[in-house]
């Protein structure tokens, strides 16, 4: 006869059940619980513990056994004492007692019970229904949103020029003159694959845009511009390096004279969709000319240059 189904339906309702003779199975309500290093929640919970020190009989388990077996009490303590003697003689053999629903007994090494609960069923009534579970790390993205205006607290500076070394400058003059040539001499593939590179960088260019709200830019160790008259047809200019973008129009204009002074082709364009107005180092036809020049001046003049791509009129 196994009496740990009479065992289990008394640990719901009862704190303590005892098996006389034997020892008390005892509950302990533990509240919810998240192990941080699993990302594991539990619902609140009664867990089941073990005393053999109580081994009176207080009558509630005999009368469980006798009300379910339809038993006399009598009887129903005959039976516990059977029982018992079996688990007794089971656990001098150093055989493990599993209980259904409960746990498992056995002898450690001082002959003492050790008690091992098992943790899939709940017996908190409350908790009925709720079980555990794993709830992956919530990964979040902050979006810090620049709402100061940057040339107030930062007003564009200029440095007094000085002189690039020879080498700078005569690298500078080559690097030009080499993409002047590659112009000339790759026009018809340029041409072939400008509309397929156009949709690409103006989708990058549209999540440029998104991040930007204002933007300035301090010039340093300038090189000295570079003046080379190239008679060519008409073409349209895509790609522009940007030196800033302004809010205000008086200050975009300062930029652009002091771009003028230094001998680059600079420009306003329109007011872009936030209203600010950008300042252009230069536009260019092809994506490797503006690659080009975009380097050398993030090198030389501004770190905080970048690549607009935009249909404009020459």
């Amino acid at each position: 006869m196994r009496i740990e189904q009479y065992i289990s339906q008394l640990l719901y309702r009862y704190q303590c059940v005892t098996v006389p003779g034997f020892g008390a199975f005892l509950t302990e309500n533990r509240p919810a619980q998240l192990v941080e290093e699993t990302h594991t929640f539990y619902p609140p919970k009664k867990v089941v513990l073990f005393n053999f020190h109580l081994k009176n009989n207080d009558g509630l388990l005999a009368n469980q056994l006798a009300h379910g077996e339809k038993i006399s009490y009598e009887q129903a303590v005959t039976l516990l004492e059977n029982e018992v003697a079996t688990w007794k003689i089971a656990l001098q053999k150093n055989e493990a007692i599993s209980l259904k629903n409960i746990g498992k007994l056995s002898l450690n090494s001082e002959k003492n019970i050790v008690f091992e609960p098992i943790d899939q069923l709940n017996y908190a009534m409350t908790s009925f229904g709720l079980t555990s579970f794993v709830s992956p790390r919530i990964k979040r993205e902050v979006y810090k949103e620049e709402v100061e205006k940057i040339e107030e607290k930062a007003p564009i500076v200029f440095t007094p020029e000085r002189r690039a070394t020879p080498w700078l400058k005569y690298a500078a003059i080559f690097a030009f003159s080499i993409g002047i040539a590659g112009y000339f001499g790759n026009q018809w593939h340029q041409t072939k694959i400008a509309s397929e590179t156009l949709l690409v960088e103006k989708a990058v260019q549209q999540k440029v845009e998104n991040k930007i709200q204002e933007a300035t830019f301090f010039i340093e160790n300038p090189l000295p511009s570079v003046s080379l008259t190239i008679k060519e047809e008409k073409t349209e200019r895509h790609y522009h390096v940007v030196a800033g973008a302004y809010k205000e129009n008086n200050n975009a204009e300062r930029a652009l004279q002091s771009l003028l002074k230094l001998g680059y082709e600079a420009k306003i364009i329109s007011p872009n969709k936030y209203g600010l107005h950008p300042v252009l180092y230069g536009s260019y036809a092809s994506l490797e000319e503006a690659k080009t020049a975009l380097q050398t001046i993030k090198q030389a003049h501004n770190k905080e240059a970048w690549m607009l791509v935009l249909d404009l009129e020459n």
